[in-house]
């Protein structure tokens, strides 16, 4: 018997289908109506039916979802593709100036705030333990060493950079 020409066929097995796509879209990172697409098309492709319909329609949603996580993986949208690779070469070397000019500032802040900030800025995205237990002082402490790093740090760029011109706003 042909399955795509059985009359009945969305009746039996697109409940079972709905209930599959709902349980595994999430997992998925898709919408369960795209996974059901999928798998129908799919169906349509396999060319003669399979012995056990719902067997291989649970198979399907699965594989079908296991193909989306991996292209979730590799494909990367193009504005945050890492390090801004699809910059122009002005905005790359602007953004790389920034960096630099961070960077110098951190390293002329007094005491313990060179340590922190670069502990906070580690693109190992420590938490406040791991930063504390790095540095050797109390989670505690953190916040408020934090904060007058940064108000140092502010008060530092602020006397180097230029005031930020008018914004159209103001008059």
């Amino acid at each position: 018997m042909d399955l795509l020409k059985d009359p009945g066929v969305l009746d039996r097995l697109g409940p079972l289908l709905s209930a599959e796509a709902a349980a595994e879209a999430a997992g998925a990172g898709m919408e369960a109506a795209d996974l059901e697409q999928a798998v129908w098309v799919r169906l349509l492709e396999a060319g003669p039916a399979p012995a056990e319909p719902a067997r291989w329609l649970r198979r399907a949603v699965r594989a079908e979802a296991r193909r989306a996580r991996r292209r979730a993986r590799r494909e990367v949208p193009y504005g945050s593709r890492p390090g801004n690779a699809g910059a122009a070469p002005e905005e790359a070397a602007l953004h790389g100036e920034e960096h630099r000019a961070l960077r110098s500032a951190v390293a002329r802040l007094p005491g313990r705030c060179p340590e922190l900030m670069r502990a906070l800025l580690s693109p190992r995205d420590l938490t406040y333990r791991e930063i504390a237990g790095e540095l050797g002082i109390s989670q505690g402490s953190l916040g408020p060493v934090r904060s007058r790093c940064l108000g140092c740090l502010r008060r530092m760029l602020a006397s180097e950079v230029g005031a930020p011109g008018l914004r159209g706003r103001e008059r």
